[in-house]
């Protein structure tokens, strides 16, 4: 008889954590198994893209989650307070290497090599995708976090708010005026509708 090597994956992610604060190792694995590449990939594209920084603190996040259990409120949601982690861990590390200064640096070059207009039949997929990719790396780290969130992650406004504690409101406030600019950049893709049909297979 096979042995089952995951005894927790049919465990809720809150009933992981209560058995992770006794120090159940298994149940910390099967956690690991669940949101490791998840959250590798998220700190990937809120860290400019470095894969060694993306596996430190993918590495530092889920040392927290086992070292710091404890602190950990049963009534929440595991997945948004794993996310309101992760989430403070970027903003301690956009704090230090000024990445606010790097975007501006970034906004005013390729604002001096996208002044033609494109013709529609001329653009395609990857031209697409490639804007959008300068675009997003001109965002400033609050609406990267949120376009992140809302279209990467796919998480409810509700759980936005509550990672970044911010009203529900604010969250929806956030977006539109984000899309509205991520429209202006890409206006010559003749409007959002355009582009936002292939946020779902963006990856950076």
């Amino acid at each position: 008889m096979l042995l089952n090597k995951r005894p927790y994956q049919h465990e809720h992610d809150e009933q992981l954590m209560a058995l992770v604060s006794q120090h159940n190792q298994r149940a910390f694995e099967e956690l690991y198994d669940r949101y490791g590449k998840l959250m590798f990939n998220y700190f990937l594209r809120m860290l400019w893209k470095d894969k060694e920084k993306a596996r430190d603190f993918t590495q530092e996040l889920f040392t927290k989650v086992f070292q710091k259990s404890h602190l950990y409120d049963g009534s929440r949601p595991f997945k948004t307070w794993l996310y309101s982690v992760a989430h403070n861990m970027c903003k301690n590390e956009y704090a230090k290497v000024e990445v606010r200064k790097e975007a501006g640096q970034a906004l005013k070059a390729e604002a001096k090599t996208s002044t033609k207009p494109v013709a529609q039949k001329d653009m395609d997929r990857k031209t697409f995708m490639e804007k959008l990719a300068a675009a997003l790396g001109q965002l400033d780290e609050v609406k990267r976090e949120t376009f992140e969130l809302r279209f990467v992650q796919e998480l409810s406004i509700i759980e936005i708010s509550e990672i970044m504690r911010v009203s529900e409101g604010t969250v929806k406030s956030r977006l539109f005026y984000l899309l509205k600019d991520l429209n202006g950049k890409l206006k010559a893709f003749e409007g959002i509708a355009v582009w936002l049909a292939c946020l779902l297979t963006f990856t950076v």
